[in-house]
């Protein structure tokens, strides 16, 4: 029987303040510094997450269906801008394949900063078969729509994350004492 009220390919629209990694390409622009660390899923499945491996397993980690602990990961989070919904999202990365993609491209002299050009991630099956590439665009400036709204006052505190809290309160950023571990790309051009 044929659908009559929603077009056959009709996919609800997802929009949060975390940018999830679709089926097929997903183009960003990097806006922001990562913050990196560890993290773990508990089994009230809330994510926790330490600038520092923990030391032992946590007893609250979630668990498989044997009881076995899963994998704490290694992730960075950083702010980008999602293109497919024109929107500012913070981004975390716990694939080890585009990690390491990146961080090629971060190391070559030609590309260099990710917020020098837009990045696509092509991601390709399901499950444990996933399987994704990481595609950077030429060099360009960031479109001065984009600035406008990365500078528009939505103050996104990504080292809120280690302490469980939402990046995105209104809460008074913490001062930082050693300033050379923080850097701020806002109206910074990167040609």
């Amino acid at each position: 029987m044929k659908n009559l009220f929603l077009p056959d390919n009709y996919v609800p629209p997802t929009q949060g303040n975390y940018m999830k990694l679709r089926q097929g390409e997903n183009t960003f622009r990097v806006l922001s510094s990562a913050i990196i660390g560890w993290e773990y899923w508990t089994q009230d499945n809330k994510p926790v997450r330490s600038k520092t491996l923990f030391k032992s397993t946590p007893v609250d980690i979630r668990r498989d269906n044997n009881g076995n602990p899963q994998k704490i990961k290694h992730f960075w989070a950083f702010i980008v801008w999602n293109y497919d919904l024109n929107s500012i999202q913070i981004m975390e990365i716990t694939q080890s394949t585009i990690q390491s993609n990146i961080k090629t491209l971060i190391d070559n002299k030609k590309w260099g900063l990710p917020q020098g050009y837009d990045i696509t991630i092509v991601r390709d099956g399901e499950g444990l078969d996933t399987s994704y590439s990481v595609v950077p665009s030429p060099h360009s400036e960031v479109e001065q729509s984009i600035l406008d709204e990365y500078n528009s006052g939505k103050n996104i505190n990504l080292e809120a994350l280690y302490d469980g809290n939402s990046p995105f309160e209104e809460t008074k950023v913490k001062q930082i004492e050693d300033a050379d571990q923080v850097v701020d790309v806002r109206g910074i051009s990167f040609t």
